[in-house]
């Protein structure tokens, strides 16, 4: 029954209001729709008034956010804006939340500190193995002239390996 009566007092308030959008009939906002200008009625926008081809609409200079003052008056604080500034096109590439762009050192020092880095590893490898002694322990040293007596002597014949017991 609810469904019928909605369906009769939507027709209704189209009969009634011809030129109401659906979306201003559904929100209850009073007021005819915009009319789209047609093409004719457009302002003559040519390479000379519009170069960026926008439409006419004002765009300021690409700055990134990142750069902007931090400690400035912004109605935005975190996106660094003021209510009502125009954005730029590339807006979501200039705002607060894309890649910091690296500024601390220029582009041409991480060769020259990478070489320093390698420099330094392979001049301390160097002084390291330069200084570091040949043997971690005393050499062993058996009795008996080295075991040679206790083996047996010069002349002792060889042991047998397991190999040659058949």
């Amino acid at each position: 029954m609810f469904a019928q009566r909605v369906s009769v007092a939507r027709s209704l308030t189209y009969r009634t209001f011809p030129l109401l959008s659906s979306h201003s009939t559904r929100t209850f906002i009073t007021g005819y729709p915009r009319v789209p200008r047609k093409f004719e009625q457009y302002p003559d926008l040519n390479e000379s008034t519009d170069p960026g081809m926008n439409g006419g609409y004002v765009n300021p200079p690409a700055e990134k956010r990142q750069f902007r003052d931090p400690y400035g008056d912004w109605w935005d604080k975190q996106g660094r804006r003021n209510f009502g500034e125009p954005l730029h096109e590339d807006d979501d590439l200039l705002g607060r939340f894309t890649p910091e762009e690296y500024t601390h050192f220029k582009p041409g020092w991480a060769f020259a500190m990478n070489g320093i880095f390698i420099a330094t590893m392979l001049g301390f490898c160097g002084v390291v193995y330069a200084l570091y002694p040949d043997q971690p322990a005393v050499p062993r040293t058996f009795p008996h002239d080295g075991l040679l007596d206790a083996l047996g002597g010069p002349r002792a014949l060889p042991a047998l390996s397991d190999k040659n017991d058949k």
